[in-house]
């Protein structure tokens, strides 16, 4: 049985992923912050699946967090063969009335994390000659939309730029870039949705279901969702300066307040 190792695995779509690789017959490593969700979980899984559940407790804004489950990926004698890079969050308001320091733990843990595992997981799959590396960013990557899509948007780059340096090796990295999803996301972040409409939000499970699809296809971006995928195309012949408006005046009306 290979084992998965899924960050912000309690929770929305990582929590999604440890379902279906459950379902799969995949061992998993759940991390998160909260440690008695995390034990829940594992229990369920567990108990549903036959497989085997271990929790990691880990802040990813902390350097002591990254560095524990950097420690995890580079074990040789338990292999992860599966990296699921879920773990995020948002921030309330618009730049300037963010305060810095949630700014920065954002990059830590979107950016910063990211980078750390990946390079931790992918070492160790290419000395193997296999493996995969799953890194959550969003639709958001492609407008240019503050902090948080700046920050996606590197998770896209990295990842296409990773995948490309290590074609060859049997280790396939894709970026996952969701739209809406109905999660704790925006509630974590104070975030009303109550004006986002109906059609924008995508079921949970078929997202994680089309994403490793996707990944088994050898895909390096993956945007599962037929609606996203049209809007994601207007976007790519749309001039930046008018993009930049029109993503502006679009998250006034219907992004989360």
């Amino acid at each position: 049985m290979t084992t998965a190792l899924i960050t912000g695995a309690t929770a929305g779509i990582g929590a999604a992923f440890a379902r279906r690789l459950a379902g799969q017959g995949h061992n998993l490593v759940l991390v998160a912050r909260d440690t008695e969700r995390l034990r829940d979980q594992a229990t369920e899984l567990h108990d549903r699946h036959g497989i085997e559940a271990t929790v990691l407790t880990a802040d990813l804004s902390r350097d002591a967090g990254i560095a524990a489950v950097e420690e995890r990926l580079r074990d040789r004698d338990h292999p992860v063969e599966l990296l699921v890079n879920n773990a995020g969050f948002g921030n309330k308001g618009r730049y300037l009335e963010v305060p810095l320091d949630d700014e920065l733990a954002m990059l830590k843990v979107h950016c910063e994390a990211v980078l750390r595992l990946t390079s931790a997981a992918a070492a160790g799959m290419r000395e193997r000659g296999r493996g995969g590396i799953v890194n959550v960013a969003s639709v958001a990557a492609f407008v240019p939309r503050g902090t948080y899509g700046a920050s996606k948007a590197w998770v896209v780059q990295f990842t296409q730029g990773a995948a490309k340096d290590l074609a060859g090796s049997g280790v396939r990295l894709m970026a996952l870039c969701p739209g809406f999803v109905r999660t704790e996301f925006h509630q974590r972040a104070g975030m009303g949705t109550g004006n986002i409409p109906g059609w924008m939000w995508l079921d949970v499970d078929k997202l994680v279901t089309a994403a490793l699809a996707d990944l088994a296809r050898g895909r390096t971006v993956s945007v599962p969702d037929a609606r996203y995928k049209a809007l994601m195309g207007l976007v790519k012949v749309t001039p930046r300066g008018l993009l930049g408006d029109m993503t502006s005046r679009t998250g006034r009306k219907y992004g989360p307040k």
